[in-house]
């Protein structure tokens, strides 16, 4: 059975959750192959589903939304994900002359709204900040996702590679509570584990989303050291590298969510392999000694 992590009182996600950032690159994007996706999915007990404003230079929402609309009952069963505040240069904002940050109250409603048209509900489960504004203004911000939750469009708010004091800042300006984290970690990029950040959050009981937990493709196409120990457990266990790489994350007490991402149906069936992936203390510390490049000191 699928875990269950809670970020409210009233909402909780799978513990692994499909990503959907490469989802307008499929070649085929039409309703019916988005929803074999999402029934593959479910079928594993993965219900959560993470996408971005500007995922598929801001075209993936809208190709979630037409198998949404194809099948609105698919909405009852599943949690939405999406993010806000990268302004880059493509699709609908083709015209900006530089990639920037908004965090602007007027940004986020208008995001908000953007992105409901698009996936054609009428609320999201989780709105994230996707990256920290250097411009932005902590009590503006704060309220907008005060509102945007009273609104009743947005049912909990959280960040996206913020560093601690980043989501202090921000927090202090808000009477909701900020409830999740998605950040970069992975086997290939573990310094979260050391830096403070996992420690931040676990300290603070916020359960931490992981994007790109397999390095990007690269755990799965390297040869070095830290392969040959993903080859080695994963034969033992019966499962492939991905599998090991993302239980080296789950062992984790800080409640990690991996956030996986493939359009490939075989794949996306055995994203749940890495639940049977058992590792004990010595075998988890082997893996992070492999991507250390060295024995812990």
């Amino acid at each position: 059975m699928m875990p269950r992590v809670t970020l409210t009182p009233d909402l909780s996600f799978s513990r692994l959750i499909y990503g959907m950032w490469r989802l307008a690159d499929d070649k085929d994007t039409s309703p019916a192959h988005v929803e074999a996706k999402i029934n593959t999915c479910l079928e594993q007990g993965i219900t959560t589903f993470d996408q971005a404003d500007i995922y598929g230079d801001y075209g993936a929402e809208a190709v979630l939304g037409a198998a949404l609309g194809a099948n609105p009952a698919l909405r009852d069963r599943i949690e939405v994900v999406t993010k806000c505040d990268i302004v880059a240069p493509c699709g609908r904002y083709a015209d900006a002359p530089v990639k920037y940050y908004d965090t602007s109250r007027a940004h986020i409603f208008k995001s908000v709204d953007l992105s409901l048209q698009a996936m054609q509900i009428d609320h999201v489960d989780l709105l994230l900040i996707h990256r920290p504004d250097p411009l932005m203004d902590h009590a503006e911000t704060g309220k907008a996702l005060d509102d945007v939750i009273a609104s009743g469009k947005v049912r909990a708010v959280g960040v996206s590679n913020f560093r601690p004091w980043d989501w202090q800042l921000l927090q202090s300006g808000m009477s909701s509570k900020l409830v999740t984290n998605q950040m970069e970690v992975s086997l290939s990029e573990i310094t979260p584990f050391t830096n403070g950040d996992v420690a931040f959050h676990q300290h603070h009981r916020q359960p931490i989303m992981a994007w790109s937990p397999l390095g990007g493709g690269s755990l799965m196409t390297g040869n070095g050291q830290l392969a040959q120990h993903l080859d080695k457990i994963a034969t033992e266990q019966g499962v492939d590298r991905a599998a090991v790489a993302v239980a080296f994350l789950l062992r984790h007490p800080a409640h990690i969510l991996p956030v996986m991402g493939t359009n490939n149906l075989d794949r996306i069936a055995s994203i749940s392999d890495a639940l049977r992936v058992e590792l004990d203390r010595p075998t988890w510390f082997s893996l992070y000694e492999a991507a250390l490049g060295h024995e812990v000191a």
